[in-house]
């Protein structure tokens, strides 16, 4: 996205996201909205399979966006998504998530994957 996406508010972002990966053919759904200006983000990747990923937002060393696979490297099921993101509402209820379809688990937006 934008070289100076850190001082977007969320809100702001996401739609940007939503519309990047709607303008890819891949459908997104907010299932949870947080705080507009500065709520964290995790992203849910569904393949077509019904296999899943939770990416979590973190920054990098220079302030950067990058993203991690919260629920490990290895594909999960829904349950196991369900389990993860409540856990991780109840730590921060300004938490935003967004569900995407993809078929590979591949982010359908600009991400840098650490």
């Amino acid at each position: 996205m934008m070289e100076d996406e850190g001082r977007l508010k969320t809100g702001i972002w996401v739609s940007a996201v939503l519309r990047q990966a709607s303008l890819t053919g891949n459908p997104a759904v907010v299932l949870h909205r947080g705080d507009a200006d500065a709520g964290g983000v995790l992203m849910v990747l569904r393949d077509r399979h019904d296999m899943m990923t939770v990416l979590a937002q973190t920054r990098t060393p220079d302030g950067r966006r990058a993203w991690f696979r919260a629920t490990g490297e290895a594909a999960v099921d829904q349950a196991a998504v369900d389990t993860y993101v409540t856990r991780q509402m109840g730590r921060d209820p300004d938490l935003w998530v967004v569900e995407f379809e993809t078929p590979d688990l591949a982010p359908p937006f600009e991400a840098r994957l650490i």
